[in-house]
């Protein structure tokens, strides 16, 4: 205990300094630091008198830190129940504890200068600039940049030792916090361990495990809440509106200081996946409002995205809690891959409507008919192609029919259109090239009537789109979109030579 004691005395000056003293002190932003202002609004570091409730577990906290026969469980315990680690003071000395830190074998911080090179340094660095909301207000200058260019040594420092982890933007909204509790050389160790176990998934490559966790948000809706998991189904809300939650450990999205170190007690001493769960029972906390909203998801994710400050955090968390003992991550696997599957095909399907119809309008006969009246029955915008089609069959059987019956009469001769001395008579007409011809125009009205449904209306499941020798991107021919374009210029050639 003397070692961790002497570890707390022995924390970085200016940040123990910017705690203890927030509010001393004038600071005036300087106008270099406009354009990259933080839009989000300040942290508030306002200091409350502990409650007799929070005295109360003050005292169960100390007993326990001068207690030699406390163990993970004990401070996991501490951590979960209400009030959480109550002060920074103790949080400075337990935090380590929970994730099995030793504060007594920590590495040596590098200077920024070494850390200037590497490719995430200027992103970091942009970051740690627009975080200016998120640190102590009334802070001096000097201090304050001291402040910054500790959280980019500590965020570089733990890319840098662990190469395949990626930045991400809103780590360092996690960084800032324990940077602001723990100081720069205990905040690496406790970064370091997070990266590699409960922040892990979110520092890959790619975000795409990161959207498969959020998933598990719905499955565990429908769950606790079927008639509020309907409503956001309906809404078509999505997860996005969880995403800067579960990434920052909501330390993004709140405005009091005292809510985000109170959700980060949580978390230290829970099962990575627990934000899920706390995100879930945040939205259900706030159920009334969402329906309010009415089934609208912009309305909707606007709402779930501005976290307001009057949230009883304690029920939420103790809620949460509740959920994964019933709802364990393992029991939501099956419908979370069925989600992810269902929405991957959805999505798959929709892209390949999208390239049928981008491919269509890119085609020289499209950019053609897009110069043609939208009444001539060979463009393909027209909603009465079928109509022209049929037309002109008839007109072709009938033609046919003049011909074999040896019939005198004009070609309109059976709707009497008499006054219409420019009417050429059927019999001067050669009846094969006039069947010919009807049959050609309409066959080409049909194949364009029934290309345009199938790319608007019509079955999806098409092979991908092709290249410009008909092959798609998977080497395989678009049979359907060949055919297509093989019949048009069959009835093309055959109106040429007739």
């Amino acid at each position: 205990m003397e070692a961790q004691e002497n570890e707390t005395s022995s924390l970085d000056e200016e940040t123990s300094s910017l705690l203890n003293n927030g509010s001393s002190g004038e600071f005036e932003r300087p106008s270099e630091f406009d354009e990259n202002e933080d839009t989000r609004s300040e942290l508030k570091f306002d200091r409350e008198l502990e409650s007799a409730a929070e005295r109360k577990k003050r005292e169960l906290i100390e007993q326990a830190l001068s207690n030699n026969n406390s163990t993970l469980k004990t401070w996991q315990d501490l951590a979960i129940d209400p009030f959480g680690l109550v002060g920074d003071d103790l949080r400075r000395r337990i935090w380590p504890l929970l994730l099995e830190i030793d504060p007594n074998s920590l590495d040596e911080t590098p200077l920024l200068a070494e850390l200037t090179k590497h490719s995430e340094y200027d992103q970091v660095v942009l970051d740690v600039n627009r975080s200016l909301k998120r640190f102590p207000p009334g802070i001096p200058y000097k201090q304050r940049l001291a402040l910054q260019d500790q959280l980019t040594v500590l965020i570089l420092q733990v890319i840098i030792k662990y190469p395949h982890l990626r930045y991400y933007q809103g780590y360092h909204d996690v960084a800032i916090t324990f940077l602001l509790v723990v100081g720069e050389q205990l905040g690496f160790s406790i970064m370091e361990r997070l990266s590699t176990d409960h922040l892990r998934e979110c520092m890959e490559p790619t975000m795409e495990k990161t959207s498969y966790r959020l998933t598990y948000i719905y499955p565990l809706l429908s769950k606790v809440d079927p008639q509020l998991y309907e409503f956001m189904e309906r809404a078509m809300v999505g997860t996005m509106f969880a995403l800067p939650w579960y990434l920052t450990w909501f330390g993004h999205s709140l405005n009091q200081y005292k809510d985000v170190v109170r959700l980060y007690d949580f978390f230290l001493a829970t099962p990575p996946l627990m934000p899920l769960y706390v995100a879930a029972s945040l939205v259900v906390e706030r159920r009334e409002q969402v329906f309010e909203e009415g089934c609208d998801m912009a309305s909707i994710h606007c709402l779930l995205s501005q976290i307001p400050d009057n949230l009883d955090f304690e029920a939420i968390l103790q809620r949460a809690l509740i959920y994964y003992k019933n709802h364990p991550p393992n029991k939501l696997e099956g419908e979370v891959k069925k989600r992810v599957k269902k929405e991957a095909e959805q999505r798959k399907k929709e892209e390949i409507r999208m390239r049928r119809r981008l491919n269509r309008n890119n085609t020289l006969w499209v950019r053609f008919s897009n110069k043609m009246p939208s009444w001539l029955v060979f463009n393909y915008r027209s909603r009465y192609g079928l109509l022209f089609a049929t037309a002109t069959i008839l007109l072709g059987y009938y033609a046919y029919y003049l011909k074999t019956t040896n019939s005198k009469q004009t070609f309109f001769g059976v709707i009497k259109v008499k006054k219409l001395q420019w009417v050429v008579p059927v019999q001067t007409m050669n009846y094969i090239k006039m069947l010919k011809a009807a049959l050609a125009i309409a066959v080409f009205a049909l194949v364009m009537q029934v290309n345009g449904d199938i790319d608007d209306h019509g079955p999806v499941e098409f092979p991908p789109k092709p290249n410009k020798d008909g092959a798609t991107n998977d080497g395989s021919l678009n049979v359907g979109l060949l055919a297509n374009e093989f019949v048009l210029a069959i009835s093309l050639v055959v109106m040429y030579f007739m």
